[in-house]
């Protein structure tokens, strides 16, 4: 299905001379202009500047079909009696006076003048995903759209679109398969989810704000999807109750500046953030978590110290980019059962194995290595060796200090 005829059924307005319309540099803006339908069969265009100069950017006789002539698109759809105009790459100086305009052989032209201005946007270009993971593309919006209607479409060209999710006014997910949109509204934040991705995912897509039925405006990114093997996409966990789990994630090269990230995943489209590290070989220490980033051998190393049965769920690892895109790669599967029953060994604890990066050849090939001991244990038998060793120093001491006293009696004597 065209994606124009979607526009068409979305913005039909009712006969207007004049439109206000806003856009943003770098992204696009959809107009509708009506006209009656006795004009079905007339030559459709659009122009810049004041009518008496006004210099055409496209002009067609072209029905039911888009048509385009640089960055603008026209597409007259004779059933609705509405042609639509679709502006690409839009720059500040774009700001300027337009005209909807409709050849008239006999008479003037019928017009519909638009004002349109372009705001300073900041666009995202490309967001990058893995093979058998999942992205969050976030879209900041300004405050006065908080309640526009907003879509997501999977665009060829701005010609045919295969994916089509929409907000609505409650502020809950929406779902359409693998893709599911959400409307933060308190914090003019629109955010798009797509769970387990595919190289066939890669390609164009948009996002569009209906600002009212006379117009929208659009961001445009590309979507790729690498399979390059570099990151594994599942690795699965088994623990004891008490134990110290350790596990290494691999990334890309290309995402060795980015933030990288552990969160928890508490609901079908939900992820809780637990932890985050964003400098290269040092410790990032939340609560039991504790997240090391190596940027030289692109690891990020997670232990969870005395893990419980409330710990086992599904993880995941991956990396932010400037706060506009979020990339999970790697899931891990934690499963801890039953109680630790072995003898603690001093020698096998948490906090000895942390004193040096846990950058090792089992980590290396993302193989899950488990101590077998509590930092607790490790602690407790450390003290009571203290306390042993200072009880038979002073016991040491007294029996020294009796022969001596013995010895200058003895002397006296």
């Amino acid at each position: 299905m065209n994606i124009i005829l979607t526009f068409t059924l979305l913005m039909i307005p009712g006969a207007v001379t004049s439109i206000i319309v806003t856009g943003y540099s770098g992204g696009g803006v959809i107009i509708s202009c009506k006209y009656e339908k006795q004009y079905k069969t007339n030559v459709k265009y659009f122009c810049r500047g004041q009518w008496s100069t006004c210099s055409d950017l496209i002009r067609t006789d072209m029905k039911d079909k888009l048509v385009q002539k640089e960055k603008v698109y026209l597409y007259d759809n004779t059933r609705a009696a509405v042609f639509i105009l679709i502006i690409r790459h839009l720059k500040k100086q774009d700001t300027d006076k337009y005209y909807c305009g409709i050849y008239r052989p006999v008479a003037l032209d019928s017009k519909t003048e638009v004002h349109l201005k372009v705001r300073e946007g900041d666009q995202i270009r490309t967001v990058r995903g893995y093979s058998g993971g999942s992205v969050i593309i976030n879209s900041k919006y300004e405050h006065e759209h908080k309640w526009k209607l907003k879509y997501f479409l999977r665009t060829e060209t701005l010609r045919q679109y295969s994916e089509q999710i929409s907000t609505k006014k409650v502020e809950e997910w929406q779902h359409n398969g693998r893709f599911s949109i959400h409307d933060n509204r308190s914090a003019d934040l629109l955010q798009v989810f797509i769970t387990e991705l595919d190289v066939e995912d890669s390609g164009d897509y948009t996002v569009v704000f209906k600002v009212s039925e006379d117009y929208s405006f659009f961001s445009e990114l590309n979507l790729v999807v690498n399979d390059d093997g570099c990151c594994e996409n599942i690795i699965r966990l088994a623990a004891t109750s008490e134990e110290s789990v350790n596990v290494s994630c691999r990334y890309p090269q290309s995402h060795r500046s980015d933030r990288k990230f552990l969160c928890r995943r508490s609901g079908t489209y939900k992820c809780s953030q637990i932890a985050s590290v964003n400098e290269s070989r040092r410790w990032t220490l939340e609560r039991q978590f504790h997240l090391y980033g190596d940027r030289e051998d692109q690891l990020l190393t997670v232990s969870i110290s005395n893990v419980t049965q409330h710990n086992s769920g599904e993880y995941w690892c991956g990396v932010e980019s400037d706060q506009q895109y979020m990339i999970f790669i790697t899931q891990v599967q934690l499963t801890v059962t039953g109680t630790n029953n072995l003898i603690p060994s001093p020698s096998s604890s948490f906090f000895s194995s942390i004193t040096t990066p846990l950058i090792t050849e089992t980590c290396r090939s993302n193989i899950t290595s488990v101590s077998p001991l509590s930092s607790d244990w490790s602690l407790i038998i450390s003290l009571s060796v203290v306390l042993v060793l200072i009880f038979v120093g002073l016991l040491l001491l007294i029996v020294a200090l009796y022969k001596r006293r013995q010895t200058q009696v003895f002397h006296r004597r």
